[in-house]
């Protein structure tokens, strides 16, 4: 009976939420930067591309926010039917990253410099760039700019068309189809998960979920293989080599729920890892309440012919920066073409 009440409970939950129009969540990663750097590790990376001490930081600390919006109820909501999206990448040293898509346009900010730096790419400084670049520097700037999604899916298609790069179906999955999904993975969950419910010091309540991961991927894959045909172009099953290297661990995933709404998942992730290393993984989707994303305050438009031009001339400005180093300013104004290098830089009695 507490299986079936168990799994009843969180049932009922995510259909409340599938029939909100508006949904909001965050992720975070419950970990630390050494876990991730082991994690990592295990990857065996190429020498000069392992996870840097500022990255894993960075990574161990992000939150990321995201909010959907949509004109139906999200369980029948597809592709087209979204009308407000936003997400927003923090860390402990604030905003990274922020965009939003509401009708037409894309709004976005993005605080370059520490980025840059995260990465191991330090991106050049506003002051720099010509004043050509000023779409660009309004970026770098961290200001909230505002591009035209038509536009934008415009300047791709003609660069791809430029390079030869055929034209990819745009994904669709029907009503039908995705019923089906749904239908296919609630018959894995009630026949591999196994569900235990508890009252938490939090007030909530919480449905605890295992399942052998290896099994329930499995079982769930052959449950979909008659729509694979009806999936987007692209998608494959995985192949029997493939699932072998899932690994062979439960996972639990704990769902905390308050008045029979979910609030909050934790998945226990550090199984997965199969070392010891790796002392702490886990993955946290916490719920809050679904606000339609609204147009920033305080934007600088741009069109795609203005952002493209401003890396141009960033990219110009960087070789006249080479031809001062190699040129004339640095090799006393005769430079390499002619005179070659000055004789004094060479010595009678070198070797």
């Amino acid at each position: 009976m507490e299986q079936l009440s168990a799994g009843q409970k969180l049932d009922q939950a995510f259909d409340k939420l599938g029939k909100e129009k508006t949904i909001s969540f965050e992720l975070d990663l419950d970990t630390d930067a050494r876990s991730l750097k082991a994690l990592d590790a295990l990857s065996d990376p190429e020498p000069g591309e392992e996870l840097t001490d500022e990255l894993a930081g960075l990574l161990s600390g992000a939150k990321i926010t995201v909010t959907a919006q949509s004109r139906k109820p999200i369980e029948e909501s597809g592709e087209k039917d979204f009308v407000g999206m936003a997400m927003k990448v923090r860390t402990d040293g604030g905003d990274l990253v922020e965009y939003r898509v509401i009708g037409d346009h894309l709004y976005l900010r993005v605080d370059a410099e520490v980025v840059g730096k995260a990465m191991g790419a330090p991106v050049p400084s506003a002051r720099d760039l010509p004043p050509e670049a000023g779409g660009l520097k309004k970026v770098l700037e961290g200001a909230w700019v505002k591009l035209d999604t038509a536009e934008m899916e415009k300047a791709a298609a003609e660069t791809e068309a430029e390079l030869g790069v055929p034209p990819e179906p745009e994904p669709s999955l029907d009503a039908r189809t995705q019923k089906q999904l749904l239908e296919a993975l609630r018959r894995t969950v009630a026949r591999e998960v196994d569900f235990k419910t508890e009252d938490g010091e939090d007030g909530a309540e919480h449905v605890t979920a295992t399942a052998p991961l290896r099994t329930l991927v499995g079982e769930l894959f052959d449950e979909i293989r008659p729509l694979v045909k009806k999936l987007p172009a692209g998608i494959e099953p995985p192949t029997d080599k493939d699932l072998k290297e899932v690994p062979d661990v439960e996972v639990t995933a704990d769902f905390a729920l308050k008045n029979g709404e979910l609030s909050e998942v934790y998945v226990d992730l550090a199984a997965l890892a199969e070392t010891a290393e790796v002392k702490k993984l886990g993955l946290v989707v916490r719920m809050s309440e679904g606000r339609p994303p609204t147009a920033p305050a305080g934007v600088t438009e741009l069109d795609m012919g203005e952002l493209m031009g401003g890396f141009g001339a960033a990219m110009m400005s960087d070789e006249a920066f080479g031809d001062e180093v190699f040129g004339e300013e640095v090799l006393g104004g005769e430079g390499l073409a002619e005179g070659g290098l000055p004789e004094e830089d060479f010595p009678a009695d070198a070797a």
